[in-house]
């Protein structure tokens, strides 16, 4: 039962104001401690080289760099134009084009916050420009930035992949059909609610300056075809079964050095930022890589996770009611604390669970992915809208973008039941590749 209280003290310390990683460290040491007297070091030292040592977990600067580099070099502007083109004669176009956008870029980067900065810095003002609702422009940019979470390769996937004990290629082949379905609902309500609606989002009326189809096709194949072949190198190496998650990795970083030198945006210092943001980055999330393994070691080996089993055991919720709760739990937590976090506290203890009870483990891993993005958009603490705070003009009220949050929450919620009741959109792909290889 000790272990137990090893949750309201880390929590407790969370609330008053600690970082995530040095509470998890300090309540693994003196719970170690005290358990295990000086035994805990070498315990510790042992989890110090776990980490050290998987090479997985290179790919994560990689991915990092690849998307601070395409995020400094200007290239979103280009891919901004190029999709607007074809969208904004539709109802709600600039906010159908934001989607398609943060889709592409997402896919580009891999990094959760990049996407919402980058594209919500350029879509708010022309959507602003053109009368677009508040509420629409806030729900389109939080929504749309949140799709890194399961749009690949995301670093979300490089990290949850050693945890769950679930191949990485997997899981990014895995995202693909719920990260389309949820893409392609985001779209079709944002079409439907305008065309309702249609002061809410209406449409760029036509101008002397529009360029013909021609000009078009050009002006979209410069923008659209390196990155787009960059996306195809990345993933398609990884699904083929060419490269490893880290290779494919060091392929992406390669990649966009190369977009920014085509596209002539290539500069020391956009460099060097990049390179500043890669090393803070990769520091944070390997700091608290670290500082859970540690607590769920010391968590394990107090007896923890037998604790766990009599509980959930006396009462006796059933495999699916054990799934909810775990979820439940996953939704709650998201509220105030990061994605990398809720992961290392919350999956090493889930996952033995899953797996006794028959659950496919790459079905639970997409389910936990789909949770962490919805409660990254669910108010009150929803971290997507202190991301767009930090962006939007002073005239977009906090009211106005909770409100706006709101339908795609539900959004996300459909595509949940939906994975729940079909696992075969997770598992289909990876099992026709598996096959095919």
């Amino acid at each position: 039962m000790e272990a137990l209280l090893m949750f309201p003290a880390l929590f407790l310390l969370i609330f008053l104001g600690f970082p995530v990683a040095f509470s998890l460290m300090s309540v693994a040491f003196v719970f170690g401690v005290m358990t295990f007297d000086l035994a805990a070091f070498f315990q510790f030292t042992q989890k110090i080289e776990d980490v050290a040592t998987n090479f997985v977990l290179a790919a994560v600067p990689l991915f990092v760099f690849m998307g601070a580099m395409l995020e400094r070099s200007g290239i979103a502007e280009s891919l901004f134009d190029a999709v607007h083109l074809w969208t904004r004669r539709l109802p709600g176009g600039l906010a159908v084009g934001t989607v398609v956008m943060c889709i592409i870029f997402a896919a580009s980067t891999g990094v959760i916050g990049a996407t919402e900065t980058v594209v919500g810095l350029l879509a708010i003002p022309a959507m602003m420009r053109f009368n677009y609702r508040n509420s629409l422009i806030s729900g389109t940019i939080c929504a749309g930035g949140s799709l890194g979470t399961i749009i690949p390769p995301s670093v979300v996937v490089v990290v949850l992949g050693p945890i769950a004990n679930v191949s990485i290629g997997d899981l990014m082949v895995g995202m693909i059909i719920p990260g389309l379905i949820l893409s392609a609902l985001y779209v079709l309500y944002i079409l439907a609610y305008c065309l309702i609606d249609k002061d809410a989002g209406p449409r760029v009326p036509p101008s002397a300056d529009d360029p013909d189809l021609a000009t078009k096709l050009a002006i979209t194949l410069k923008a659209l075809l390196p990155p787009m072949l960059m996306i195809v190198a990345v993933l398609g190496s990884i699904m083929g079964g060419i490269a490893a998650p880290t290779e494919a990795a060091a392929l992406g970083a390669l990649g966009s050095i190369l977009l920014t030198l085509l596209y002539r945006r290539f500069t020391l210092a956009t460099f060097g930022e990049a390179l500043v943001k890669t090393l803070t980055v990769t520091s944070m999330i390997m700091l608290i890589l670290l500082a859970g393994s540690l607590f769920t070691g010391v968590f394990a080996a107090t007896g923890g996770m037998m604790v766990m089993t009599d509980l959930l055991n006396s009462v006796n919720l059933g495999p699916w009611g054990m799934i909810f709760l775990f979820l439940g739990m996953v939704f709650i937590a998201g509220f105030f604390l990061e994605w990398i976090s809720i992961l290392l506290i919350f999956v090493p203890l889930f996952m033995p669970f899953v797996n006794s009870a028959g659950f496919d483990p790459l079905w639970f891993s997409m389910l936990i992915l789909i949770m962490i993005q919805t409660s990254y958009l669910t108010p009150p603490m929803a971290p997507a809208i202190f991301y767009l705070r930090g962006i939007a003009p002073p005239e977009m009220t906090l009211q106005q973008m909770y409100w706006g949050v709101v339908p795609f929450i539900l959004l996300q919620v459909v595509v949940m039941v939906v994975v729940m009741l079909f696992p075969e959109t997770v598992t289909w792909l990876p099992d026709q590749l598996l096959g095919f290889k």
